[in-house]
């Protein structure tokens, strides 16, 4: 099982982007898929996540109305758009699969946000 996160970058604040978690021996369409970050000096944080039962989607309040978590299944990939970048949220960024009591991570993409 191979995740991979893709799309971070250095963005100026009030810039967008938009994660990628692209699978490979997992079928995101059957777990769940959760985004996670990791700023330097502090522990990883859950960000978002997106139900594989049905696609319902949560975030942290830090983000909550800056971004949105989606799939393609046919792609095999979940997405997190994030909208309105602040510099707090420079971080690594993670995305996990879980399905039943397994997870599965991703190497992370880097997000710097630059004030």
């Amino acid at each position: 099982v191979q995740l991979q996160a893709s799309g971070g970058g250095l963005v100026q604040s009030g810039g967008s982007l938009r994660l990628s978690c692209a699978a490979s021996g997992f079928t995101l369409a059957y777990g769940a898929i959760g985004w996670f970050r990791q700023a330097p000096g502090k522990e990883r944080e859950g960000v978002s996540c997106i139900s594989n039962m049905d696609g319902r989607t949560y975030y942290a309040d830090s983000v909550k109305g800056r971004s949105t978590a989606s799939r393609d299944n046919a792609k095999n990939t979940v997405y997190l758009q994030m909208n309105d970048l602040r510099p707090e949220d420079t971080a690594v960024y993670y995305c996990r699969g879980t399905r039943g009591s397994a997870n599965y991570w991703g190497q992370g993409t880097e997000v710097t946000v630059s004030s």
